[in-house]
């Protein structure tokens, strides 16, 4: 009776290169949709007024 190995074979590769390929695609893909999407500006302005008195002069 003769044993033979079991070795990691050249699909389990490939299928992991696939995964890969998906995933990097995929994310790419959400990337450049969100990039798409037009986002308001923020249309008030923010103004918060400092009093004179924390300003300290460096010389």
């Amino acid at each position: 009776m003769q044993f033979t190995r079991n070795t990691r074979t050249s699909r389990s590769a490939t299928s992991l290169i696939i995964k890969l390929g998906l995933v990097l695609f995929l994310f790419l893909g959400a990337i450049f949709l969100l990039s798409k999407v037009d986002f308001p500006a923020p249309k008030k302005e923010i103004e918060k007024i400092i009093p004179n008195e924390n300003f300290k002069i460096v010389k």
